[in-house]
């Protein structure tokens, strides 16, 4: 009975306080967005924005806990006696550099049935086609083969610039272009699109 109403003669004898702030990284030259920012004892917290910027309401005495994936967690303690109705916190959150274990990836268990293995294997069996080699065939495999980096890249441009385009305002369709239908007129009379077989 006493523990409870001491312990909530100490809630409200706690003020509460606005904690808003700015978290950057080590270095402090751009900040860092999605940084967990909550008090562990109440169970709340909050998230910095894409500018870093973070705002929530504390008690006095409260521990905030800032916590991000590959960056060492800090803890921020709220003075019991605060003047003014809010806080304000530049932070800095240095790099966690965890060195995790190798892993080997083998569908063997062990190196030595990995080995058995292979050394069981019956080369003679596997057949070498060498009418897979003759020009033909790898003209023709040329001809499937995905496009290359230079094209994919340009594929991506003109994505990226139809994407711009389309921020800005409607398609325009070819169709009601009165400049591409002048230009179709001109080839038919220039005979263009005549076939000659």
């Amino acid at each position: 009975m006493f523990t409870t109403n001491s312990q909530a003669q100490d809630t409200q004898e706690r003020k509460v306080v606005q904690l808003s702030g700015i978290i950057l990284n080590a270095d402090s030259t751009s900040a860092v967005s999605g940084v967990n920012v909550y008090v562990p004892r109440k169970g709340r917290g909050t998230s910095s924005n894409q500018f870093g910027y973070f705002s929530m309401p504390v008690a006095e005495g409260d521990s905030v806990v800032f916590s991000f994936v590959g960056l060492k967690n800090q803890t921020f303690n709220v003075p019991m006696k605060v003047e003014e109705d809010k806080l304000s916190l530049i932070l800095t959150m240095a790099q966690d550099e965890i060195a995790l274990g190798e892993v080997e990836v083998m569908p063997y268990p062990t190196e030595e049935e990995f080995k058995q293995a292979v050394l069981a294997m019956n080369v003679e069996e596997i057949p070498l086609d060498r009418g897979n080699l003759s020009p033909q065939m790898l003209l023709r495999w040329a001809e499937q083969m995905p496009a290359s980096a230079n094209e994919n890249f340009r594929t991506f441009q003109s994505g990226q610039m139809q994407q711009l385009q389309d921020r800005y305002g409607p398609r325009s369709f070819p169709l009601l272009n009165p400049f591409a239908w002048a230009e179709f007129i001109k080839s038919i009379k220039r005979g263009d699109l005549r076939n000659d077989d």
